[in-house]
């Protein structure tokens, strides 16, 4: 009797027919397999990851609309002076015109 199975043809040469290397892995894994937990934990950080970066473009935006908001209150308080400025100018010259006038009536 054979203790130890041998090759018969050369083309099986290729094959492993002690099937040692062949390892089967359960397909249900539970809460406590490590590799199980180790992919839980990655998908979680990608998750955080995600999150952040949310954050980030969130946060830019805001500084940015901050930075136009600054902006336009500025363009409009210079508007506002110019406004008062030209209805000054409006005032002195009805004056002007209307002494014109009376002069021009005596």
């Amino acid at each position: 009797m054979k203790d130890k199975r041998t090759y018969t043809n050369q083309k099986e040469h290729g094959e492993d027919m002690s099937y040692e290397n062949e390892i089967k892995t359960p397909e249900d894994r539970g809460a406590l397999d490590l590799t199980y937990l180790i992919e839980m934990h990655k998908k979680e950080i990608w998750e955080w990851k995600q999150k952040e970066a949310d954050w980030i473009k969130t946060d830019n935006l805001l500084n940015g609309s901050k930075k136009i908001i600054d902006e336009l209150s500025a363009k409009l308080v210079d508007q506002v002076r110019v406004i008062a400025e030209l209805r000054y100018d409006i005032n002195i010259h009805k004056k002007e015109i209307e002494k014109l006038l009376a002069e021009k009536n005596k």
